[in-house]
């Protein structure tokens, strides 16, 4: 372990969209001194308007910075079982958090399969094609990171 110091804790549930992990977001950051925030898929899963879950992230990055917490936002996976549906959405939503004004951490580009743009690679992903595997989220850890 490189970093034992740190204690890490993560309010991600299944399913959720911008606005519903906006409602927990007091009991996430409750103690804490930074603030992942990512979110995003699930919107798209639904339906929901990319603008408005851009926005959505925006105020939680914006509240983080009110509390003084270092912040920095995700963007979002490539998406394998809805693809090509889910193309068009992600790389929209990806292109409106750039702007947020947190340093973005680079989820999508570090999983996506160059042979394959707009999915992850097989190894990279579970067999449900819509989350990483622990190889992913070890990639996810190693390179994504980085410009924090």
């Amino acid at each position: 372990m490189r970093h034992p110091e740190l204690e890490l804790r993560n309010f991600g549930i299944w399913g959720e969209r911008t606005d519903e992990i906006a409602a927990r977001f007091d009991d996430a950051v409750l103690g804490a001194d930074a603030l992942i925030v990512q979110g995003g898929i699930n919107d798209i899963a639904q339906g929901r308007d990319v603008a408005l879950a851009a926005q959505t992230l925006r105020d939680l990055v914006e509240r983080a910075r009110a509390l003084g917490l270092a912040v920095a936002v995700c963007d979002v996976l490539p998406w394998n079982n809805r693809w090509p549906y889910s193309k068009g959405p992600i790389r929209e939503l990806n292109e409106r958090i750039g702007p947020i004004g947190a340093p973005v951490l680079p989820f999508h580009d570090t999983l996506e399969d160059p042979d394959r743009p707009g999915r992850m690679k097989a190894e990279w992903t579970n067999p449900d094609g819509d989350h990483p595997s622990v190889v992913g989220y070890r990639r996810l850890g190693e390179l994504a990171f980085r410009p924090l």
